[in-house]
């Protein structure tokens, strides 16, 4: 799934009152009970069947039941599948999209909506970077793009050392020289690697860097890493090129992304409310965050894991807002409730390329709300950064 294909669902929308309806369908499959699998499709279409009786509903049209009879033979065949599964449908709008996953996207379940439910999509992407895996030794270098439990070899550079020192003249006479040799060659190894990686951050191909090499390696390759590469140095592991499998690879990076993302994002949560705290550049509370929403502030947006809360929606210009009133604030037209505000500001989030986190049991997050917002910017302070009066 690209960045591309998820601003696209996340742009999607339909009039309900027309009755046509975004409908989102998540399998996840469970470790089986037995060898025939088959209790994660009986699952999917009892999920799917219980959606069948609510379309039976007056109102709805024949456009849903045709997506969910669809859905339904998807699901028939889902028997024995390891992954999880994501479709996104609405058949009055000719719109069909399937989607392979990670069995990390919660339990079965089927949404029926104005737009795509991408809840569950963006805990499982929402703090994913683009991540470029290097194993390096000094003869030879594998680079890597992993995409959540996606590993794909993108290059590999080689350089074959000369032949061993001692072999050199008569007794290793020459082996002075030949070692020598060897380390120069090693030394332009690393340099080549270190040029590909500074130049494909340069392009934009990754955003943050894993490096796998021995321990001896390590002290030889690190000082010729451009600055701006270390910066976007997440981890390291110990590996040997030639015999490490990409499994192990996989492993030892999903470790090290995973302790960065819990580390960086409690740091970035703690700053958003101390900012929020000190006028600075952070707001707390459901209102403010869709206020900075609104204005285009929001630099990264964090949720508690479980974070709900209702809010009003303006059918005409969109606004949101955190007051159960009848009439936009905005344009004056009516609004409509929303049961949970997170189906709305989730699309504005992944549309505006807002940095979107979910934390559990942080303790600063949840003593401000459980929402809060890192920004890029203060509209209310002027030039010189004093805070405006409160209006």
């Amino acid at each position: 799934m690209t960045r591309d294909e998820i601003r696209e669902l996340a742009a999607f929308k339909v009039d309900d009152k027309k009755g046509a309806c975004a409908l989102s369908f998540y399998f996840q499959p469970d470790p089986p009970q037995d060898r025939s699998h088959r209790r994660e499709a009986i699952v999917a279409k009892d999920v799917i069947k219980q959606a069948l009786k609510s379309a039976a509903a007056p109102g709805k049209n024949g456009s849903l039941h045709a997506d969910l009879d669809r859905i339904l033979d998807v699901a028939t065949n889902l028997r024995g599948h390891v992954r999880g599964k994501a479709v996104f449908a609405c058949s009055a709008q000719n719109f069909w999209k399937e989607y392979e996953l990670p069995p990390h996207v919660g339990a079965t379940q089927i949404y029926l909506q104005s737009r795509f439910q991408l809840k569950p999509l963006a805990a499982l992407l929402g703090a994913q970077p683009a991540l470029c895996v290097a194993v390096v030794d000094r003869q030879r270098a594998r680079i890597f793009d992993l995409r959540l439990d996606d590993l794909r070899e993108r290059g590999a550079i080689v350089h074959m050392l000369s032949r061993s020192a001692s072999s050199y003249g008569y007794n290793g006479y020459e082996a002075g020289h030949a070692e020598r040799r060897v380390a120069e060659e090693a030394l332009q190894q690393f340099k080549a690697v270190s040029e590909r990686l500074r130049t494909d951050l340069e392009k934009g191909i990754w955003e943050r860097l894993i490096i796998g090499c021995h321990d001896s390696n390590w002290p030889e390759f690190e000082p010729h890493l451009h600055p701006y590469v270390k910066q976007r140095l997440i981890g390291r592991f110990s590996a040997d090129v030639a015999s490490v499998t990409d499994e192990e690879i996989r492993d030892h990076s999903a470790d090290i992304l995973n302790r960065w993302r819990i580390e960086r994002a409690a740091t970035k949560a703690s700053e958003a409310v101390s900012f929020a705290k000190a006028h600075g550049r952070g707001v707390t509370g459901l209102r403010r965050v869709l206020q900075a929403l609104e204005a285009g502030e929001v630099q990264s947006l964090f949720l508690g894991e479980n974070y709900s809360a209702r809010a009003v929606e303006c059918s005409h210009c969109g606004h949101l807002d955190a007051h159960l009133i009848s009439s936009c604030v905005a344009c004056g037209h009516r609004t409509h409730e929303l049961g949970d505000i997170c189906d709305a500001i989730i699309p504005i989030a992944i549309r505006r390329d807002i940095e979107l986190v979910y934390l559990k049991d942080n303790d600063d997050l949840d003593r401000a709300g459980n929402i809060a917002a890192l920004l890029r910017f203060r509209s209310d302070q002027n030039r010189t950064g004093q805070v405006a009066a409160a209006s």
